[in-house]
């Protein structure tokens, strides 16, 4: 009579799992600065320290070309907002330090905030993308960034109201 034993566990050859590494990296959140943004931030950063993860925070500078055309200065309006967004990011985290840590960096990009996104999620290889849904009506017909990161389809989306 033999002896059926299970096997201890091992990982699947070439499967490229590595102990350790498994759970998410790094959880990417877009912030705007809209109320939904700040939402989709915070999530993002419950997540990230649920799975002990790094946190990234994505502002992305609109380029308004119409704006420029009218004599606004709108690269320095753009960064006062960047600037703004990293003093608040900065105080929000100040505020819960002593709650929780997670390990973040806050990135601002310059673009079209679909483009821009999704080009740094993948170069942080983002496990996870988190932004606030739209607060505009007309995305609802020309579609949002959150749901053009959903059709692309290339990391899991989550969409914070």
């Amino acid at each position: 009579m033999t002896e059926e034993r299970t096997p201890e566990w091992a990982p699947i050859a070439g499967s490229g799992f590595e102990l350790g590494t498994d759970g998410p990296r790094v959880i990417m959140a877009g912030l705007d600065g809209s109320d939904s943004s700040w939402r989709a931030a915070a999530y993002a950063a419950g997540t990230a320290r649920r799975q002990h993860a790094q946190l990234a925070l994505v502002y992305v500078q609109p380029l308004l070309t119409m704006a420029g055309a009218y004599g606004v200065d709108v690269r320095s309006v753009t960064e006062d907002v960047a600037q703004e967004l990293a003093r608040e990011l900065r105080q929000r985290t100040d505020e819960v330090r002593d709650v929780f840590r997670v390990p973040w960096t806050f990135l601002t990009r310059r673009g079209d905030p679909y483009a821009e996104l999704a080009r740094a999620a993948d170069e942080l290889k983002a496990d996870a993308v988190m932004v606030g849904a739209s607060e505009h009506t007309g995305h609802r017909i020309v579609g949002s960034v959150a749901v053009r990161l959903v059709k692309a389809g290339r990391w899991p989306v989550t969409v914070v109201p």
